[in-house]
């Protein structure tokens, strides 16, 4: 091991022990989503990404597309509840462009999951725009088989219904579909 890589190594260990700041060569992912609950589904792509980057920016994305559920704090509060108190895991909310915030953060890759072919078709189109605006390339995450059929959308039906959602959440995303549903 040379010096240069010694040292980084004891600045890496010295920010997860004390919390503090990444180093500045430290390789960042971005895993964005609408997060709409947050799923154990996308959590296990989050702790695969923290695997293999040093810091993962968790993007709860603000999608007008869509008509979500909870709020954007309200989902960034779900996610971060979601997570491990970890320093390298970073919950961010944005409204803009995602490869601006690449940008912006110098993220090395976006990171999105894949439950399926339909998955692909619809995230295909946004990785190359990503990489043509940003310069970013994205890493598609086949899901684990425990959850290659949990979405945000299933879970949400599920709890309108009454149904049991806690193989597919968190504690804290149980309660807040439980009481967004008057359950």
């Amino acid at each position: 091991m040379t010096s240069q890589q010694e040292a980084k190594g004891q600045a890496a260990l010295a920010a997860s022990v004390t919390g503090a700041s990444p180093p500045a060569d430290a390789a960042i992912a971005v895993v964005p989503g609408s997060y709409d609950p947050v799923t154990l589904g996308h959590l296990d792509v989050i702790h695969r990404a923290g695997l293999l980057f040093d810091q993962v920016k968790v993007v709860v994305a603000g999608n007008q597309d869509k008509r979500p559920l909870f709020d954007l704090p309200t989902r960034v509060e779900l996610v971060q509840a979601s997570l491990p108190d970890e320093s390298r895991f970073e919950v961010v909310a944005i409204t803009g462009l995602l490869a601006d915030y690449c940008r912006q953060v110098g993220a090395r890759a976006i990171v999105k999951g894949l439950r399926g072919g339909a998955d692909l078709t619809h995230e295909e189109p946004m990785a190359l725009v990503n990489r043509d605006l940003a310069g970013i390339e994205t890493l598609f995450l086949p899901a684990s088989p425990a959850f290659g059929f949990v979405s945000s959308s299933v879970v949400r039906d599920l709890a309108r219904h009454g149904g049991d959602v806690s193989p597919y959440v968190t504690k804290p995303v149980q309660a807040a579909l439980q009481a967004a549903f008057g359950l």
